[in-house]
């Protein structure tokens, strides 16, 4: 007797599943109207069913548009995150271990300064600036075409070890690309290992994030970043600011990148997708979304170590966004649902500008 039950079972899920992603086609497509750029790509994951939307105002290259790396900026930062969460559970660092203890042992800095512990550096509220004091007038006059690529690791890290005015490390929330560009050069220094290096070692290689990489690929791999005007913008050098920007990636590694964070004990995927059953990456993955401190009015605006943490109608939304010279980018997750939200752009941010919402509105408004 031959039994059908699971058959049916299995046909149906297919139907439900076929169901779901025409009606997430619908929403992305309806979604992309309200954003103009060359190039546009709107990907979500259900539960690790992928629905890919790509459009634009340009004419599609020789490589579609979901296969090239878009420069994600600050969406980089998770990444970052991530490396120091593992290195932790790994034990070769810890969150309250002193930055300037590993950059430079011994090297007379302020007081202030040496309080300051990875776990400021990632959370943002080290006391630093935004940006170097020094960083302005060699930037300004290029600030359209190559702002970070004429200051260099050891400038950022010299500018660290002579800090002076800052606020009391721990009192205040401060977004800082100087502090998390700091942080990755102290990973670098307490592991011996260049950044780049280490964090292929920790994160990208373990989450099989072939596409992932911190510098510009091979000719005509890369998304071409466009100003407001839709000129094109030449690659972005981050300089020395490497851990806070230069992350790219095409939005298939950013669905597998999100999915992770989704799925942290998993098994390995019958598709192929990373083994996430290293107690470490487990334990990484784990850290990075629990909430770890509030800012702002009456406290209303959460954080993790990486991640702003924000609630929703279907529960709690992980998110971080990015923008370089010409390109955007939109990382999010929704772990009560099993929903990760990836989206790029090629074109630089301005004030009357729609990505953003567009894309944390699929986040959080999308059943």
């Amino acid at each position: 007797m031959t039994d059908t039950s699971d058959t049916t079972g299995a046909t149906a899920v297919r139907v439900s599943a076929a169901g779901s992603r025409a009606a997430t086609a619908r929403i992305l497509a309806e979604a992309a109207r309200a954003v103009d750029a060359p190039d546009l790509v709107l990907a979500v994951s259900r539960d690790r069913v992928r629905t890919v939307h790509t459009g634009g105002s340009a004419e599609p290259g020789p490589v579609p548009r979901d296969r090239l790396a878009y420069e994600l900026g600050s969406a980089s930062k998770p990444y970052a995150g991530l490396l120091l969460a593992r290195l932790v559970a790994q034990g070769r660092v810890r969150y309250e271990d002193r930055a300037a203890d590993l950059l430079a042992p011994g090297f007379p800095v302020h007081p202030a300064v040496r309080r300051i512990t990875l776990r400021h550096l990632v959370t943002h509220t080290s006391g630093l600036p935004g940006l170097p004091a020094d960083f302005y007038p060699q930037a300004v006059p290029r600030w359209s075409t190559d702002p970070y690529g004429g200051y260099p690791a050891d400038r950022v890290v010299r500018s660290f070890l002579r800090a002076r005015r800052l606020h009391r490390p721990g009192t205040r929330w401060r977004y800082s690309n100087f502090a998390v560009s700091v942080l990755g050069h102290t990973l670098a220094a307490a592991t011996g290992t260049p950044w780049e290096v280490l964090l292929h070692q920790q994160v990208l290689a373990p989450l099989g994030l072939e596409a992932t990489r911190v510098r510009p690929g091979p000719d005509g791999t890369d998304a071409v970043g466009h100003r407001r005007d839709g000129t094109p913008v030449p690659a972005l050098d981050t300089g020395g600011f490497t851990a806070a920007g230069a992350v790219r990636a095409t939005p298939l590694d950013l669905l597998t990148f999100l999915e992770a964070h989704l799925g942290a004990a998993g098994p390995a995927q019958p598709d192929g997708g990373p083994d996430l059953r290293d107690p470490t990456l487990a334990a990484a993955l784990a850290e990075v979304r629990s909430p770890v401190l509030r800012r702002g009015l009456r406290h209303a605006h959460t954080h993790t170590l990486t991640w702003f943490h924000h609630p929703s109608p279907y529960g709690p939304v992980l998110f971080h966004a990015g923008a370089t010279l010409g390109q955007q980018a939109f990382l999010g997750f929704r772990p009560a649902t099993g929903l990760a939200v990836a989206a790029t752009a090629t074109r630089r941010v301005h004030r009357a500008d729609t990505f953003v919402a567009t894309a944390y509105g699929l986040l959080t408004e999308t059943p």
